[in-house]
């Protein structure tokens, strides 16, 4: 099959080399595990445990808030240390359940699992939500409810993300390469949902090897397709995929399901087969650490609650300190000023570098020459939208489509003045949504 793409998007140096032929190796955390109540989009949980309680692996310690919300599970056994504000990857305080581990892994009883083809559509998507699982791709929207459209009979297409565009990040290429059964088992379920839905398995031509694992899975599955896609950040943005797969467009307005699409995340997806035929929830993600400044860069089952110190302690340390540290990949994800953060569901890479180049760049005047708008996949015009952010001028930023964004840095990456377009744009996208959201 031809290779698929979408127009504009940039080739950057992806540095998979590092970690890519690492295989997947289980973490055991060595201290006290948090658990934030907001690893998602919506309400946060709410504890079901109080301090002093003990807990085993597997137990529910907080339950879904509502339901664009889902459940959290310890991941270890032990004890309810605290419930108090933590600090995050983003750099907030939020309140957490904080469990000390005896280091025992004594686990509830896992409920005995039903045949899915027995199951209805509701009793699917009771499991689902009862999982906890969320999109892990980095949005962290509840998967429950994506697999819930208004419509579903509209739905004609479920899209496993498996593109993992970002530079450096190889976790969904490990669980591609070791576990390729469990994301066609996920999938045959999501569309179980479905009646008039087809799989897709979305695979960037960079990983021909996975692409042959994914086909050997579903080689008698009549309603899953493995597509190789065109190899281009960002093929993996969910706009970007939809139109790379089917021709179909997506703004800002509209959800994927408004064109008849769900895509989901490759680690959802896997999540989405623990849950039906292990009966267990999500309680581990798979996460690279890597860069320069890692000492043996490799990728990590890593169970939720996790301290990140502790990834870089099983890496091997640093053989250099690092300069820069990112939580995900250096284009979409954010740096972080302090390792003593947790593993969410969302997490999905530590980044350590021994340069930081955007600190060293010094940016200048724009020169017109027009390659941040060849290269926005959006279709818009990056540097007139940093200049109107720049001066805070809503109506001329609306004017422009600025809020159809979608932040993936393509902009920024190729400019040659070296000006923070993204930057820019992001924090006038943020502050128009606060203010739409006040009212």
């Amino acid at each position: 099959m031809k290779a698929l793409l979408f127009k504009g998007g940039v080739h950057p140096y992806d540095g998979k080399e590092l970690s890519k032929d690492k295989p997947i190796k289980l973490v055991y955390p060595k201290g006290e595990l948090v658990y934030p109540l907001s690893q998602h989009i919506g309400s946060p949980s709410v504890p079901v445990v109080k301090k002093g309680d003990k807990v085993l692996l597997g137990q529910k310690i907080a339950e879904a808030g509502g339901f664009v919300s889902v459940p959290i599970y310890s991941t270890v056994s032990g004890l309810v240390k605290a419930i108090e504000p933590k600090l995050t990857v983003t750099g907030t305080m939020v309140n957490s359940i904080v469990i000390e581990n005896d280091f025992g892994y004594s686990e509830v009883e896992w409920p005995e699992v039903k045949a899915v083809e027995e199951m209805t559509r509701e009793e699917k998507l009771k499991i689902i939500k009862e999982a906890g699982i969320v999109g892990m791709g980095g949005a962290g929207f509840p998967t429950h409810v994506k697999l819930s459209p208004k419509e579903p009979d509209k739905i004609d297409y479920i899209i496993a993300n498996c593109a993992e565009c970002e530079p450096y990040l190889t976790s969904d290429y490990r669980r591609m390469m070791e576990d390729p059964e469990k994301i066609v088992g996920g999938l045959r379920i999501a569309l179980s949902l479905f009646k008039n839905a087809r799989g897709i398995l979305a695979v960037e031509d960079n990983k021909p090897d996975a692409v042959e694992k994914l086909r050997e899975a579903c080689k008698n599955e009549i309603k899953i397709e493995v597509m190789p896609l065109k190899t281009k950040y960002p093929q993996g943005a969910e706009r970007m995929l939809i139109y790379a797969c089917t021709g179909r467009k997506l703004n800002s307005s509209k959800l994927p399901a408004d064109v008849g699409c769900i895509v989901n995340n490759t680690d959802t997806i896997t999540a989405i087969y623990n849950a039906f035929y292990e009966g267990k929830p999500l309680m581990h993600r798979v996460i690279t650490v890597t860069g320069d400044a890692i000492a043996d860069p490799r990728n990590f089952s890593v169970p939720i609650g996790t301290n990140y110190r502790e990834l870089i302690e099983e890496a091997g340390g640093f053989k250099e300190d690092p300069i820069k540290i990112i939580s995900g990949g250096p284009l979409m994800g954010f740096g972080i000023f302090n390792l003593d953060v947790p593993v969410t569901k969302t997490s999905s890479a530590l980044l350590c570098l021994t340069k930081d180049e955007v600190a060293e760049m010094e940016p200048t005047a724009c020169i017109n020459c027009g390659r941040c708008v060849s290269v926005c996949p959006e279709n818009l015009l990056p540097s007139r939208l940093a200049s109107i952010s720049e001066r805070y001028d809503e109506e001329g930023f609306l004017k422009l489509d600025g809020m159809e964004c979608c932040e993936c840095g393509c902009c920024a990456f190729t400019c040659p003045a070296k000006r923070p377009l993204t930057q820019s744009i992001k924090s006038m996208r943020r502050m128009l949504l606060a203010k739409k959201k006040r009212g």
